[in-house]
């Protein structure tokens, strides 16, 4: 095999690969094979210069695999996933393959708005003969109602039940102007009692002055020339965006303290300042 997909997947129409993608740079932090030349220069010039991207994007993920089999071990069988991004393994749909019996249904409705992330989760989902439950819809999560209104949403979820709602490393790529506790409030409305919001969100947090908070500013200035520019926001900030759900334990904390199932490497220690993430449950 070629280092890390020096060779790239074929095109799907319509999709640019002469700008880096977020989507397709998160791809290829978790080792994925989604991504273009344009997307592995971007990705190993932001290691270079902060070398915690990769073990930032595992927090994530493990965060986010986490959170699903919580949301399942509470009885939730819907999921929606906003900004779900190039598929990648751990994805939504196969932590609930793996936890759940055959005979037990669940329902996940995927959303980007990138056309390679759609393209290729359709491929996946054919491939795994997992289209009756699991379905994936090109829309721009920052359109609420454009995501809530999908036939395919419609088809899958059912707003009457609860649902577990994913905005996991999406929201740091709304800005101010694009008003994302107005966002997470429309999503937040619609759905049941006994739904979950899972959030994690890129920040300064709690790092202490010095070369690696640096190195994040640097990033983020970085990401201002992709198509998708990125915002860090504080812990208060992100607390604001669960509303008036309440917070599971342990609350809002960084991606690695949220019920933790292993021991942290001496480098994935120190990318752990760098994001926070909770889990909120809505009230009866």
């Amino acid at each position: 095999m070629t280092e890390q997909g020096d060779s790239a997947p074929t095109a799907p129409e319509g999709v640019d690969t002469e700008k880096p993608s977020a989507a397709r740079i998160y791809d290829w932090y978790l080792g994925g094979t989604q991504n273009w030349a344009v997307d592995r220069e971007f990705g190993r010039r932001m290691e270079r210069q902060w070398p915690y991207v990769k073990p930032g994007a595992r927090h994530n993920r493990e965060f986010m695999n986490r959170a699903v089999r919580s949301a399942l071990g509470a009885g939730i069988r819907q999921f929606i996933d906003l900004g779900s991004g190039v598929p990648t393994a751990g994805n939504v749909h196969e932590v609930i393959a793996a936890e759940l019996p055959d005979d037990e249904p669940a329902k996940v409705v995927y959303v980007d708005y990138e056309p390679v992330a759609v393209a290729h989760a359709t491929v996946i989902l054919e491939e795994e003969g997992a289209t009756d439950w699991a379905g994936i819809i090109q829309a721009d999560m920052r359109s609420p109602k454009t995501v809530l209104r999908a036939p395919r949403t419609r088809e899958l979820i059912d707003f009457t039940q609860p649902v577990c709602l994913m905005l996991v490393a999406v929201l740091h790529f709304a800005g101010p102007d694009d008003d994302p506790a107005g966002i997470v409030r429309t999503y937040r409305d619609a759905l049941a009692p006994g739904s979950r919001l899972v959030i994690s969100h890129m920040s300064e947090g709690d790092a202490e002055p010095g070369e690696a908070l640096d190195g994040l500013r640097w990033l983020v200035e970085q990401y201002r020339n992709t198509s998708n520019p990125m915002w860090l926001r504080d812990r208060d900030e992100i607390v604001e965006l669960f509303g008036d759900w309440t917070l599971l334990e342990p609350g809002v904390v960084h991606l690695p303290d949220w019920r933790p199932d292993r021991r942290l490497n001496a480098v994935e220690a120190e990318a752990r300042p760098f994001a926070w993430c909770g889990v909120a449950e809505k009230p009866a």
